[in-house]
């Protein structure tokens, strides 16, 4: 099949936002848009994400209210809802349907409000995101999400000697990019000594350790490659991968394994002809600092048992081997659910392109992007590369 590449990228800056999510995602959409060369009229389709706004703000059937607002009415239109991997999925189905055929210019993206800007208090808005669990056998003992990765990663302690400290150094890593990103929720850099001192929120989790809740939005325009020749510098899309994993958590084969990132990264390895190897840079889910490691591990590019030990020796900084999350991450870029997976891909694309301003990689060609949904049981891994 053809290779579906980006040539458009845009997001609005992660945060606190007054703004309605149409809004919100018209500002991501129209960079996009703008960055691509393109207007709505030359848009096919619309692939969208949201997770969480029928109950946040009682936003159901988001897919025509969005696409008026783009300008879009009369094309076709879906919306996409996977927890946290919500709009990566989303991208996943834009690459697959440019690559078919069907379509040859794509706009994908998505957008969520998660801070009380929506009327919903913290613990309110903790129990909207704990409805991604299992609804018979988690939720009802109170376990929320970070009390799941609290667990695998408790876990991975156990078996391999990870510890708190270097926890503490994805932290100190993930703000200190953050702090050169300006779309980032947080831009102020910490210390080991600030995480380690940070409360307790579930063991060995303390408040640094913890993604915040964001609004924000972000989008890219997906074309076919036959279409891409026809724009400024499009970054390919070799490879994108989808697995699922076991709900409830206790039922996983290997509480500190998260199968389905490492299910869905051999299968975008395998489509994009490349290893783990070949990655030069990632972004991944770090919604917690513990996800990191885990998210380093599945998709290879450190040893099983070394994903803390990486951080603590700067292997993963930024002029370290393998960077990831030169964006800062969710840790600082933020997490608007809905948005987060094509945020990540407007990083990636940025990188390959050597747009990314002060926290721009040295010459890199080729990434990869993960996304996790729920108590780990939906990825997908995205590799992307420099049009040769």
């Amino acid at each position: 099949m053809a290779r579906a590449a980006v040539v458009g990228a845009g997001m609005t800056k992660f945060g606190v936002h007054d703004t309605p999510m149409q809004e919100l995602f018209d500002e991501a959409a129209f960079a996009a848009l703008d960055d691509a060369g393109v207007s709505s009229p030359d848009i096919d389709a619309l692939y969208f994400g949201n997770a969480m706004g029928g109950s946040t703000e009682n936003e159901t059937h988001l897919g025509p209210k969005i696409a008026a607002h783009v300008g879009m009415s009369g094309i076709p239109v879906q919306r996409f809802e996977d927890a946290c991997a919500t709009s990566s999925n989303a991208f996943k189905n834009a690459v697959e349907a440019v690559e078919a055929g069907v379509h040859d210019v794509v706009l994908v993206g998505g957008t969520e409000r998660c801070t009380p800007k929506t009327g919903k208090d913290t613990p309110e808005m903790t129990r909207i995101f704990g409805s991604a669990s299992h609804r018979q056998y988690e939720q009802p003992t109170g376990l929320t999400f970070p009390g799941v990765f609290a667990l695998l990663t408790k876990r991975h302690m156990h078996v391999h000697g990870t510890t708190e400290e270097q926890l503490a150094h994805i932290a100190v890593k993930n703000h200190g990019n953050g702090a050169l990103n300006p779309n980032a929720h947080f831009g102020k850099e910490v210390t080991v000594e600030d995480a380690l001192d940070s409360p307790v929120i579930a063991d060995p989790f303390r408040l640094m350790d913890c993604c915040p809740f964001s609004d924000g939005a972000s989008a890219v325009v997906v074309v076919s490659d036959d279409a891409a020749t026809s724009y400024d510098a499009p970054v390919d899309v070799s490879g994108v991968g989808h697995a699922t994993d076991v709900i409830p958590i206790g039922d996983k084969a290997e509480i500190g394994v998260t199968q389905a990132a490492r299910d869905a990264a051999a299968q975008a390895y395998e489509q994009a002809g490349t290893t783990a190897d070949a990655m030069e840079f990632a972004e991944v889910h770090d919604c917690f600092t513990g996800a990191e490691i885990l998210a380093s591990e599945a998709l290879g590019l450190v040893e099983d048992g070394q994903g803390g030990v990486a951080a603590e020796e700067g292997r993963t900084a930024r002029d370290g081997d393998i960077p990831i999350n030169p964006s800062g991450g969710l840790k600082a870029k933020g997490h608007p659910i809905g948005a987060t997976g094509t945020a990540q891909i407007v990083e990636l694309t940025e990188q390959i392109r050597g747009d990314a301003g002060e926290r721009q990689l040295d010459g890199v060609e080729r990434g990869v992007a993960h996304n996790l949904g729920g108590d780990s049981a939906t990825t997908v891994v995205s590799v992307m590369e420099a049009r040769q």
